[in-house]
């Protein structure tokens, strides 16, 4: 058996009890969205596959780039709106099996949502612990829009490369984090918050470095203040991120009252001192750093350059859907058009409210001391995804990679019992499930 091997199956093993969950959790939702839409004489199949989103990346993968809608308003909807990494797996899933590129788009969503509930899990067991990760890939799954994980969208495809990404830098794995978030800015145009953790998280880690090899004596007392924080692994996004599996299991077994985590990242019998760390080397550090941007900055300038409008032609391209980025201006008018009468004043607050929600969590997990990466993706991803100048009905879809917001609510979960924790995890389920099958039987996600 190879040594990927003999890393792979524990690591599948610990996570089998999240996964499981999760795809039991998916499978009540697809079940409910079947039953719902056969009454309504739909077919839900459709719902996932041929609508929205899905139509423009099948269009992309059956005939490429260069289609455009122009509406009577002027506003030109082009497919180069659409990043091409689900395109080019939908494309290469058709050419090697019988399945349409919507059946493939489909596959494709299934697979990788999988991958995301693992990344999820991954992440959260590296820095609380088993129990929490089984709670966040379970919280993940039971959002109210989490049907988008089975639809042919390019959500779970990019949390699962971002999933994954964060892991690699919280365990030293430079090269792999920045190929992973190469791949990232190739699914979304929020691939910019994989690049961030990684840049932010390579950066202090240069910087740890630099001052690890200054002499003794030479910090002044707020460097030395400075760098007591840093190696303090309970300050709020301090310490060094790159850490074993049994240190971060001591850290969940403290947050919800279970035995630490073995390290499944290490050979057995090596040391757990962090000369034995993967990729901790400066030059892979940099080359992981260097790897990063390069997708994203690849296809924007392909489409600056097909459009013949340089490196700010993509930007263009969205304006033509009346998107950007306007720092959440034209979501506050939004929310604040709806206080012009009563029943959409209960709107209005609800949106408000969730507004909050999602600045208290985030808040939550900088008191908590979530690792730098995490809260850099998180905070990017929150904010590109609020301060959007259109496409409101979306936010809450956009909102879904940024899983590193559940992780106070997975800690909060993981402290109940058994038994409690699975009944709340049932209803919210059911919940869920019941919403996303009215959600795309009606409006659904734009």
């Amino acid at each position: 058996m190879t040594d990927l091997g003999t890393r792979t199956e524990p690591a599948l093993r610990r996570a089998a009890p999240a996964l499981l969950g999760y795809a039991a959790v998916r499978a009540l939702g697809l079940l409910t969205l079947a039953v719902w839409s056969a009454a309504r004489d739909k077919s839900a199949y459709t719902l996932l596959t041929a609508r929205w989103d899905a139509l423009w990346y099948t269009r992309v993968a059956e005939l490429g780039y260069g289609y455009e809608v122009r509406l009577p308003n002027g506003d030109v909807h082009s497919n180069l709106a659409f990043f091409p990494l689900l395109p080019w797996l939908e494309r290469l899933l058709h050419a090697a099996t019988p399945l349409s590129y919507a059946d493939a788009g489909f596959v494709v969503a299934l697979l990788t949502s999988l991958a995301a509930a693992w990344g999820v899990f991954a992440v959260t067991d590296h820095v609380y612990g088993r129990r929490a990760g089984v709670c966040a890939v379970l919280l993940w799954a039971v959002l109210p829009v989490g049907i988008v994980q089975s639809m042919a969208y390019s959500e779970s495809l990019f949390t699962a490369l971002a999933a994954w990404s964060l892991y690699a830098v919280l365990t030293g794995r430079w090269v792999t984090a920045g190929l992973l978030a190469a791949l990232a800015g190739l699914t979304r145009p929020v691939g910019l918050a994989v690049v961030a953790a990684v840049w932010v998280a390579g950066i202090a880690a240069f910087l740890r470095d630099r001052r690890d090899r200054a002499p003794s004596g030479s910090a002044t007392a707020a460097e030395e203040g400075t760098a007591s924080a840093v190696r303090d692994p309970s300050a709020p996004h301090a310490g060094s991120f790159v850490r074993n599996r049994s240190t971060a299991g001591e850290c969940g077994a403290r947050a919800t009252g279970h035995s630490p985590a073995p390290d499944l990242t290490r050979d057995p019998g090596t040391d757990a001192g962090p000369s034995h760390t993967p990729g901790t080397h400066p030059v892979r550090r940099a080359l992981g750093m260097g790897l990063a941007p390069l997708g994203a900055a690849a296809y924007v300038l392909w489409v600056g350059h097909r459009t013949g409008k340089g490196p700010l032609g993509y930007l263009d391209v969205q304006a033509g859907w009346r998107n950007g980025f306007d720092g959440g201006y034209a979501f506050a008018r939004f929310v604040a058009d709806k206080f012009t009468s009563f029943p959409s004043a209960l709107a209005g607050v609800g949106l408000i409210v969730g507004v909050g929600l999602v600045v208290w969590l985030y808040v939550v997990c900088a008191r908590q001391g979530q690792p730098l990466p995490l809260l850099v993706y998180a905070g990017v991803v929150t904010a590109l995804a609020l301060c959007a100048s259109s496409y409101f009905g979306s936010k809450p879809r956009l909102l879904m990679p940024a899983f590193p917001l559940l992780l106070p609510l997975a800690l909060a979960l993981a402290r109940s019992g058994t038994r409690r924790s699975a009944v709340i995890v049932t209803l919210i389920a059911t919940a869920s499930a019941l919403y996303g099958a009215f959600w795309l039987n009606g409006s659904g996600p734009p």
